[in-house]
């Protein structure tokens, strides 16, 4: 018997290309997902087996460690990337052969401040080395990635949901390729228009095009998810988040993972990544397949994890 299928219908597809972004969507119930988050807290804090873990130091690549690529090492991870209720929407926007390129977690702590507003592309803006990270033909319809950002915890206003500026995401307001400064002392320490936000050590602002243009907040939707459910959207759409307010001691902390059509060549020009003053070899990095095949040979593939869990695809 055939298995359920996931894909966006027409009137989904039409929302998506207009707005940037679609959902949420039910993944986990929250019992499931507050269940599987406690088997996941102790493996996230445990990044040996991160395929970043190599030449740690104190000032090193320990947050590429613990925060990028653990669908890599941690099953429930693996397992994750490749749900039909992701894939298959995903690959009802980008055709049948897609591939997982990047998992990141992203925890906010009471008091952290919110996200400042951005757009990434070819993700070459945080990178020290401003090589881009991902390429796409040059006679593509579409650039940047789509993400699924899932809520491993609930997502509400007070504790830092996402926001997007919906439409967004047709027009770059960014130049990636300009020098962005890493400062780790700004972090929590900056305030626009009475709200602190920033960029986890870095100042977007630093890459507009125009100076002197704002974002239009007024036209902001902020994403108040419950624990469980994902979102997707494109990287160049304008999103951002809120602060976390200290209303509640708990964190809040969001899963994304990034998908691409097999045709986009990935980190074609690093063996490296250069982000947040940290420094991690990518020679243990490979891609996941999703859904489909590879017909193109541009990319590294993996097909299991470190631990030997082999990722399914559709």
């Amino acid at each position: 018997m055939a298995r359920k299928t996931f894909a966006l219908s027409a009137e989904e597809l039409e929302q998506f290309a207009r707005d940037g972004y679609i959902g949420p969507f039910d993944l986990y119930t929250e019992e499931e997902m507050e269940s599987n988050l406690r088997q996941l807290r102790p493996k996230l804090l445990k990044t040996k087996t991160s395929i970043y873990s190599e030449g740690q130091t104190e000032s090193g690549n320990t947050n590429l460690a613990a925060s990028y690529d653990r669908h890599l090492d941690v099953d429930f991870l693996a397992e994750h990337v490749t749900r039909p209720e992701i894939v298959d929407r995903v690959s009802s926007i980008l055709g049948p052969d897609t591939l997982c390129w990047r998992t990141e977690l992203f925890p906010k702590y009471p008091g952290d401040e919110g996200t400042d507003w951005h757009q990434a592309d070819n993700f070459s803006s945080v990178d020290g080395s401003k090589h881009p990270h991902i390429v796409w033909p040059e006679d593509a319809e579409f650039g940047g990635t789509i993400t699924a950002w899932t809520a491993f915890t609930e997502a509400s206003v007070a504790n830092g949901c996402l926001q997007f500026i919906p439409g967004t995401h047709t027009s770059m307001n960014y130049d990636e390729s300009k020098i962005m400064e890493y400062n780790p002392d700004i972090i929590n320490q900056v305030e626009k228009d009475g709200v602190k936000r920033g960029l986890f050590g870095y100042d977007y602002r630093q890459l507009q095009k125009d100076p002197d243009w704002t974002p239009d907040e007024s036209k902001a939707v902020s994403q108040v998810m419950r624990q469980g459910q994902f979102i997707l959207f494109w990287s160049t759409l304008m999103h951002a988040s809120h602060p976390h307010s200290g209303e509640t001691d708990q964190m809040r902390l969001g899963f994304a993972s990034r998908y691409l059509p097999t045709q986009v060549r990935v980190y074609p020009y690093s063996d490296e990544l250069q982000e947040f003053g940290a420094r991690a070899s990518l020679e243990k990095y490979g891609c996941v397949m999703t859904s489909g095949e590879d017909r193109y040979g541009h990319n590294r593939f993996v097909d299991s994890t470190v631990n030997g869990f082999r990722f399914p695809v559709h």
